[in-house]
């Protein structure tokens, strides 16, 4: 047997949303979308059987993009939040007294973010772009190095022990990389067509 819950959250002026991202940890969700739609969500806790007096105890807009907000990823060990948008500004943002302020922010104007992941002890977060730019920095907004990669790059992944990055390219290929920017290998990836499931 399988049970789930679900709210439909109605926003303001029905606005698309492009990125979603889960903080397990405090079980927030943010939303962002078009025209710098920015808000973190937090369904109000309560016991089995007790009627909620409210759906969210948390509703929270976040201000600093204009544009279209199309990812977000969450740094659950620090307490952080980044965010891009479709111009290319990233925002990373700090909870402090229960309150979002603007930490960082970053605008290399040249090219969208594809991607951004953070390392799994939260130390390191990778920005990747679509033209091939790869930027690592660590948590207290230092640059540890940067790259451009002959590649149209889509999404990115750490490993789990944090010394290797996977990017996948908008051609379809998967690339292995050291965590210092070293390649190490291409994955060759197989797609099956006409193959029912």
């Amino acid at each position: 047997m399988f049970a789930f819950l679900s709210k439909k959250i109605a926003l303001p002026k029905n606005p698309l949303v492009f990125a979603v991202a889960w903080n397990q940890s405090d079980g927030c969700i943010c939303l962002g979308g078009e025209n710098g739609l920015l808000k973190i969500l937090k369904m109000a806790e309560y016991k089995i059987g007790e009627k909620p007096k409210k759906a969210l105890s948390q509703n929270i807009s976040l201000d600093g993009h204009q544009g279209n907000v199309t990812v977000i990823q969450w740094n659950e060990e620090y307490n952080k939040l980044t965010t891009s948008d479709a111009d290319g500004l990233i925002i990373v943002w700090m909870l402090h007294d229960n309150q979002w302020y603007e930490e960082m922010i970053n605008n290399r104007k040249k090219s969208s973010v594809s991607d951004i992941k953070w390392s799994t002890d939260g130390a390191k977060v990778c920005i990747i772009y679509e033209d091939g730019a790869v930027i690592i920095g660590s948590v207290d907004g230092s640059r540890e190095w940067g790259k451009e990669l002959p590649h149209s790059l889509s999404k990115v992944e750490w490993s789990p022990d944090n010394k290797l990055l996977i990017f996948a390219t908008q051609e379809g290929d998967a690339r292995v990389y050291s965590y210092l920017g070293n390649p190490m290998h291409k994955i060759k990836i197989y797609c099956f067509q006409d193959i029912d499931i």
